[in-house]
């Protein structure tokens, strides 16, 4: 018998049984399933679903959105909600609709769906909603997403307790198909008890994808025998708070534990009867608990020898005492698995209270074990818990216990090891940032001696980017912590950044009481057209920045600025008057001018999201702008200063003989062009321009020989490393389908938290004949079998070699050392490539692979898009994944992308494991070789100087590095040269003539240039301060040669710029330098060579034009003098301040 064929169509089709589903489309799929129930058993009802996204439930409106046809056709209505609150109320209502026999169907079940703090924020509706009740062929879920690590979270949160504090039952499911379950299961113990009924999800269980069992009646639903009220349990018509609130503890509550009790919730899963000791958890934690037992080496005929018995809770509260208390018979000790605040512990507590029979129950503390005045603790209540912890904890009790077999002690010995060689030192880290062209690399700007505080989304993260701004508050509270600041601090005035999404949810608010309490506050209302931290999607209610104008003249504020890009469909005809509108040039202007005004003051940064752009514009949905930037390298001065004004990742560093400079990456590229703010004539944007198809190498992949694949034994753990934006989880789920295909199980989980911005984002995939035999899919410390290193930095990470194992893992890394956005910030910054290399070759030894996967995909297929596919299929050949090739093949092909090109990448990635020797001639750097000897750095800058002036100058150059001492040659060589080469106007007119060369070399069609350039013969400042740069056409092309030519002048009587204060400093710093080095080679000793070397190369640290040129002589002159000061013999100089 032949295997199913698969589809992506699966997901939704309940025709379907066997499925690959991650936990938000396990909710899509319960909905319709629930429908389906209802159908077969005669109900006609609606389903409806509302609620606001956040990680880990930041995508179920995408995937209710894309489903939006299935949910139709099958009576099911998705509505986002403008916030958590209000959505539960809608669902409040829901649940009144057949109240006043206006029902239009037998019944509405219901779906919320927020994350942990928009649980916090929705306490009031959940009380008074529950209070009412659900009706009796209706009933509510909500799916709370709790984020217990704080990965996507600016507070860590847990949300049992404020379900318990609403009475509302909560359903804690262990992975994706009890999603499915316990949703079942919810909705009929929410029409039996008339309570709305919680469904915990995690990350390790809503963001995992897994195979499941999609069976319409795969859970059977037993209706218990319940002593009811008069009038039943469900929500009245007419009804009042304190009958309400009786029914809810004298019947509700007790409705809840009889429908657990019936439906067999919790259950016994391993050992008998008769044991004595007992392990509890629920969740993710009963995940964590049956990975920890088979660390020990503990199964379940191992469990039932040494008198252990595992109880699985499937309803944390309230606890089905019942059940418990058989499954607690005859027992021991009882330990209760359980991270953050301890839920299920309590219940027990207190269901043995009075009947302990010498029971000892272990939790958050070991029994009544005291250390240094405090108990001794045991599974804490921060942060997490994980196998490799609770292995270790639970192996320590059963060695106190008797029951430390040679396995258990096997297992606890290799869990030391694991730990011991977790160990490795960070030594990169690859942080998330904005994207290339993100509205936030300007908006988030302040003017000097300005704070101010972050908001809720991506702007978030300017908290680690150097401009002032830190602190946040919680959604919707963003500047009103300064209303209880401001009367109490010496600063008069703040800015608060907001996003739109914010305030369309509820930061409307914040303003309106920054306005009752008459403070002096500037919100920078950063309307960007997309929620982009959770996928792109639009704001509720469809609104735009005209509207948020007329909200807050509305409100009061009097003072309202339209700050916007000049690329952006901006109509001031369309916005209320009295707002005044300006391009984002004059950002910083406008800021200084909010800053002095009294009272609450608006800036409406109007700019669309970067990401989204780039979505946009592959549908044809968002102009593309005929014009790129382009810089040419010979003139860049390295200085950075398009970095500072743009704050944006495309630009990229390269490497020359003349110092590092800039270049900007076309393929990131979003064209926002504020890099060519800085102060630099390099820059010039081009029209008319395509991209040159890459001439890509042509390789005859041969025949080659199919890898042995690597055996399941139990599970085959895989960890996948990759920045976010690449592609990187795509590579998991085509396994994890793979997988699937191949009929075997998968559990896929990716660890990204913000990285989807540019940061490091690991996948986590579990492997198994079996679904059944994946229980947690998080990878553990030395678990990993395979790595599959899509990025170097991620790759080396102390987190990622924790995951790795010597002599177990295996691995293929890609070797391209990626710029992170620390580049932006710092110059000189560069990965530490070669560090990074060694440390995952200490790791892992004869199993590791690398090579340039990047630059490999660049050049054979002109895209280096395609590395991450390259380096999959180097794992594969290289024996890493236990996967058929023709399953991966149906699976590039169920992706849809690109699919022959990735076929043709996997082919290459396996070609390029096989024949190493090969795949690296095509990655060696085909540029001329630098120079290395003395004698060719000396000759590469005089011929340099000679093209700069004359024969003459590259002689004099010559002449004074060779009366040098010799130890300060080279270190001469290279300031002496830049000293000399001072880019004034004739030079850079001299390298502008070979532009046009350079571009045309990248780039096709019919070019038109404009050079940005600030002349110095025409006055005006830019917005801030500097002198303004302005564009050139095509004539200065002509221009540009006759002013090269003009070089004769340079220095003399008749050089009409050289009275400026900026030539006059160049020849004032080429005669200090020339005075320094004739004292250095004067005083030169074995005890001052270091600081004599630092004098010496202090030159090259000058970079820049203009009033960034200037701001760095200062600098170096700063330093100049405190190291001849150290020089003479003054004492000890502390490093130049950053």
């Amino acid at each position: 018998m032949g295997k199913p064929e698969i589809t992506l169509n699966d997901r939704f089709d309940l025709t379907k049984d066997q499925v690959l589903l991650n936990g938000t489309q396990a909710l899509v799929r319960l909905m319709l399933t629930q429908r389906e129930r209802d159908r077969r058993a005669g109900l006609d009802t609606s389903g409806y679903v509302t609620g606001y996204r956040g990680s880990p439930l930041g995508a179920v409106d995408l995937w209710m959105s894309r489903a939006e046809r299935v949910l139709s056709e099958n009576d099911v209505l998705f509505q986002p909600g403008l916030n958590e609150d209000l959505a539960a109320t809608a669902l409040w209502g829901s649940q009144q609709a057949e109240l006043r026999g206006e029902g239009a169907r037998d019944g509405v079940f219901g779906l919320w769906y927020g994350k942990g703090p928009g649980v916090d924020r929705t306490g009031d509706v959940m009380r008074h909603a529950n209070m009412a009740g659900s009706a009796s062929n209706g009933g509510v879920l909500m799916a709370m997403g709790d984020d217990h690590t704080g990965e996507s979270s600016t507070v860590l949160h847990q949300s049992d307790w404020a379900m318990v504090d609403a009475y509302i039952p909560v359903l804690s499911p262990a992975g994706v198909q009890e999603i499915i379950d316990y949703g079942i299961y919810g909705y009929g113990l929410s029409r039996f008890s008339g309570l709305w009924a919680g469904l915990k999800v995690m990350k390790d269980t809503v963001e995992a994808t897994s195979v499941v069992d999609g069976r319409v009646d795969r859970i059977q639903l037993i209706t218990p025998d319940f002593d009811m009220p008069e009038g039943g349990l469900n929500i009245r018509l007419i009804d009042d708070r304190i009958p309400q609130e009786a029914r809810m503890i004298d019947y509700k509550r007790f409705a809840a534990e009889a429908y657990a009790r019936a439906n067999r919730i919790d259950k016994r899963v391993w050992g008998n009867p008769g044991a004595k000791i007992g392990f509890v958890a629920a969740g993710k934690n009963w995940l964590d608990l049956v990975h920890a037992l088979s660390l020990l080496g503990v199964d379940e005929a191992e469990a039932e020898r040494l008198g252990i018995t595992t109880y699985k809770v499937g309803q944390t509260w309230p606890l089905d005492m019942q059940s418990f208390h058989e499954w607690a018979e005859g027992l021991d000790l009882i330990v209760v698995v359980e991270e953050k605040r301890k839920l299920i512990e309590v219940q027990i507590k207190e269901a043995i209270f009075d009947d302990r029979r010498g029971r000892r129950v272990y939790g958050w503390h070991k029994g009544d074990t005291w250390e240094n005045g405090r108990q001794l603790e045991l599974f804490p209540t921060r942060y997490a818990l994980d196998p490799i912890m609770i292995a270790e904890k639970l192996g320590d009790i059963l060695v106190e216990e008797g029951r430390g077999t040679e396995a258990v002690k096997a297992g606890l010995e290799a869990l030391a090891q694991a730990r011991g060689a977790d160990n490795a030192p960070n030594i990169a880290a690859r942080l998330p940032y904005f994207c290339s062209g993100c509205p936030h690399n300007t908006s988030t700007k302040l003017p000097e001696g300005s704070r101010g505080y972050a908001g809720i989304g991506c702007h978030y993260m300017v908290q680690w980017m150097d401009r002032e701004t830190l602190g946040s508050t919680q959604m919707g509270g963003e500047g009103v912590n300064w209303i209880g600041e401001a009367p109490f601090s010496k600063t008069g005035h703040v800015f608060q950044n907001l996003g739109d999404g914010t305030y369309n949810h509820s930061g409307i608010l914040a303003i309106r009481a920054a306005l009752a309490a008459d403070v002096n506050i500037t919100y920078k209302i950063l309307y960007n057209d997309a929620v982009a931290m959770t996928g792109g999607q639009t704001n509720e209610g469809e609104l735009d920045a005209p509207r948020i104008a007329r909200e807050v003249l509305a409100m009061g504020v009097e003072n309202v600025f339209v700050v916007y890009d000049d690329k952006e469909d901006v109509l001031p005809s369309a916005f209320p008057s009295g707002v005044s509108f300006h391009e984002r040039a004059e950002l910083l202007p406008i800021e200084e001018k909010c800053r002095e005004l009294k009272g609450v003051s608006i800036i409406l940064y109007i700019q669309t999201c970067a990401a989204e752009k780039r979505r946009r514009r592959k549908r044809g949905q968002f102009p593309d702008p005929d014009k790129r930037v382009f810089i040419n390298t010979d003139i860049c001065e390295g200085c950075g200063d398009c970095g500072v004004q743009s704050n944006c990742v495309s630009i990229v560093p390269v490497e020359t003989e003349l110092g590092r400079k800039r270049a900007i990456d076309q393929s990131s590229c979003n064209k926002d062009f504020s890099c060519v703010n800085g102060f630099c004539p390099s820059f010039v944007t081009v029209e008319g321009a395509k991209l040159k198809k890459a001439a890509t190498a042509e390789v005859d992949v041969p025949d080659l020989p199919a890898p042995e694949l690597p055996k399941i034994k139990g599970t085959f753990n895989t960890v996948i490393t990759g920045v976010g934006g690449t592609g990187v989880v795509t590579i998991g789920a085509v396994m994890a389908q793979a997988a699937h295909i191949d009929g075997k199980g998968a559990g896929m989980m990716e660890m990204a938290g913000l990285a989807q911005k540019g940061g490091a984002v690991t996948v986590h995939l579990r492997l198994a004949e079996k679904p059944e035999d994946i229980s947690a899919i998080r990878v553990a410390t030395g678990e990993c079998d395979a790595l599959i290193g899509c990025e170097l930095v991620v790759s080396a990470a102390s987190t990622t070699l924790g995951l790795t194992k010597t002599g177990r893992t295996g691995a293929v890394v890609d070797s391209h050392e990626t710029v992170t956005g620390e580049f932006t910030r710092d110059t000189d910054f560069t990965i530490p490539g070669d560090q990074l290399q060694l440390s995952l070759q200490a790791r892992l030894r004869d199993r590791l692979s690398m090579f340039d996967a990047t630059e490999l995909a660049r050049v054979l297929m002109g895209d280096s898009i395609f590395s991450n596919m390259m380096v999959l299929g180097a794992s594969w050949q290289a024996g890493y994944v236990p996967l058929t090739y023709d399953a991966l093949m149906h699976a590039i092909e169920l992706n849809g992308q690109a699919v022959e090109r990735n076929k043709r990448a996997f082919e290459l990635g396996r070609w390029a494991v096989a024949f190493p020797e090969e795949a690296a001639k095509f990655t060696r750097e085909d540029v001329i070789e630098l120079p290395k000897t003395l004698a060719e750095i000396v000759d590469f800058r005089a011929n340099h100087l000679v093209k700069y002036q004359n024969a003459a100058l590259a002689k004099t150059y010559r002449d004074f590095v060779a009366a040098m001492p010799e130890v300060l040659q080279e270190a001469v060589a290279k300031s002496y040269h830049k000293l000399l080469a001072y880019k004034d106007e004739y030079e850079v007119a001299r390298l502008l003539t070979e532009t046009r060369a350079k571009v045309e070399a990248e780039f096709d069609g019919d070019l038109k240039l404009t050079y940005h350039l600030a002349p110095p013969i025409l006055n005006g400042t830019d917005p801030n301060g500097r002198p303004k740069k302005r564009g050139f056409g095509g004539w200065f092309e002509k221009a540009a040669p006759l002013l090269a030519k003009m070089k004769h002048l340079r220095g003399t009587a008749f050089d009409p710029f050289g009275r400026s204060d900026e030539r006059v400093t160049e020849r004032r710093l080429i005669a200090d330098y020339q005075t320094d080095m004739q004292r250095l080679a004067s005083g030169l000793t074995e005890a001052n060579i270091e600081v004599a070397l630092e004098i010496a190369t202090l030159p090259q640290s000058i970079r820049g034009f203009g009033p960034v040129k200037d701001a760095s002589v200062a600098a170096a002159e700063t330093r100049r003098q405190a190291l001849w000061a150290q020089f003479q013999g003054a004492g000890p100089v502390q490093d130049a301040a950053e």
